[in-house]
This record gives C-alpha cells, sequence and structure tokens, in this order.
C-alpha cells in the first residue's frame, strides 16, 4: 500500500468527524469541575480580602474606596513587617556576628597556605 493509500483509509475507517459546538452550546457548557475551580479559587481570594480587612458589603457599595483601604492596610502591614524583621535582625545580630568573627579568625589562622 502507498502512503495516500494508507492515510485515505484511515480517514474512512474513522466515520464522521465530530461535530462542532456553537458558541452557545460552548458558553453554556459548564462541567463540576469547573465550578469546583469557581469555588476552590473564590475561598483563597476571600480569604486574602479578609486578612486586609476588607468587608464584602462595603466592597459592593464602594468598590474604589474600599480597594483603595485595603492597598493601605497592605502598606501599613509591609512596613511593619519590614520593622518586625529588622529588629529581630539586629537582635540576632548582636549574638551571631561575634560568634562568626571568632570562628572565621579561628578557621583563617588553621590553615596553612601553600
Amino acid at each position: 500500500m502507498t502512503q495516500s493509500q494508507n492515510t485515505s483509509s484511515k480517514t474512512t475507517d474513522a466515520g464522521p468527524p465530530p461535530e462542532r459546538k456553537t458558541r452557545i452550546q460552548r458558553l453554556l457548557s459548564i462541567t463540576p469541575g469547573d465550578l469546583l475551580r469557581v469555588a476552590l479559587i473564590s475561598v483563597i481570594v476571600g480569604l486574602v480580602l479578609a486578612a486586609f480587612r476588607v468587608d464584602p458589603r462595603r466592597l459592593w457599595v464602594d468598590f474604589f474606596g474600599t480597594i483603595g483601604e485595603a492597598w493601605s492596610e497592605f502598606l501599613s502591614i509591609s512596613v511593619d513587617l519590614v520593622r518586625w524583621s529588622f529588629e529581630y535582625l539586629l537582635l540576632g545580630a548582636v549574638l551571631v556576628v561575634p560568634i562568626w568573627i571568632v570562628i572565621h579568625i579561628v578557621r583563617s589562622l588553621g590553615k596553612r597556605s601553600p
């Protein structure tokens, strides 16, 4: 059999091509997986908004004002986090840096030059 005969027999054996869905059919075809995905994403977004103290009732009434307040809250939390981490960095450095210097000196004195 030649290549063209081989491919033509495959297409005739497969049967008619499946019908294509219309735009309306694709729009209305919602699977349980789609609903589960939307529910999971909604929970995650809700947790993030709750972390910034966004009230869903106020979000419906004053969307941009609520988003502005959430952004302000985000910046406030970020500044507090940087301040907190810097304080603990200094606190840990008081102990860690002198120990590191001593260990570094001991190791460098213990090595022999070639």
